[in-house]
């Protein structure tokens, strides 16, 4: 059995995999608020051992399973994916509906066709309405939005500002508070597109004290696009070496085949 070969494909998979999130980390490096993305990398040997025992299957089987997968059990594989909750840069901007959030488990909520979403892009807008929404026009959801189910309502011609707690103030009135939350599982929130998480909604926590919205300031990404750059030169390089790889074993491969078959007597 060519177990190198499995190795080498495994490998490549498993960089290919790996550009697909270097592209789109660099594909955002200009997205606010939007979070570097990354993988771990172990080997089929390692997640066996980790779950073996939740393996629905009885002893002999699993160690006959292990026996046959013996020679391909180094085989990498990608263990986890995560994303890093490292704080962007913050920009200052002077726009009236810029918002930033200085810290790195807090997100806004949004209310969108497909339900409640969380994002860290503080980029808002008014619509026709008047109501705070987010560039594709989705409403920004205040801190009392499960007691009225109302929205961010600004008159556009006002005068406003907004303290460290997202409090909205009109002409020195109050309109409305920003809904700041985190969640028990911030890392495991699943991205949906459009740098926006979606989050069970039991697992929110509203935080409205955190003293931490920064008014006309937007957070940028917090990719470096060198480090990604370096990382997309490594994994092209890994792919090279592993299709090296497996040009030998198949050329080996095929001269052992033309060998022995040629020894064969009509």
């Amino acid at each position: 059995m060519q177990s190198g070969y499995y190795t080498a494909t495994g490998g490549m998979v498993t960089q290919f995999n790996r550009l697909d999130m270097i592209a789109n980390n660099l594909a955002n490096v200009n997205t606010n608020g939007f979070k570097h993305q990354d993988v771990v990398i172990g080997d089929f040997a390692k997640v066996f051992q980790e779950y073996r025992d939740e393996l629905p299957l009885r002893n002999h089987t699993r160690d006959a399973a292990d026996f046959v997968n013996r020679s391909i059990n180094k085989v990498p594989h990608i263990v986890e994916e995560f994303r890093s909750l490292e704080l962007g840069p913050m920009m200052v901007t002077g726009n009236t509906f810029d918002f930033a959030l200085a810290r790195d488990d807090l997100f806004f909520m949004i209310e969108t066709p497909a339900g409640v979403r969380l994002t860290r892009d503080g980029s808002f807008q008014l619509n026709s309405e008047g109501i705070l929404t987010t560039k594709d026009g989705d409403p920004v959801l205040p801190s009392d939005y499960y007691q009225n189910k109302g929205y961010i309502k600004l008159d556009s011609n006002g005068n406003y500002s907004a303290d460290k707690d997202g409090n909205i103030y009109q002409s020195e009135e109050l309109v409305k508070q920003l809904m700041t939350v985190t969640s028990h599982r911030v890392k495991e929130l699943k991205n949906v597109g459009d740098n926006m998480f979606v989050a069970n909604e039991n697992d929110i926590i509203p935080i409205l004290d955190s003293g931490s919205v920064k008014h006309k300031t937007l957070e940028k990404s917090n990719v470096n696009a060198v480090r990604e750059m370096t990382a997309l030169i490594e994994a092209n390089r890994l792919v090279e070496m592993y299709q090296r790889v497996m040009n030998t074993h198949q050329d080996d491969l095929n001269r052992e085949a033309i060998t022995r078959l040629s020894t064969v007597k009509a």
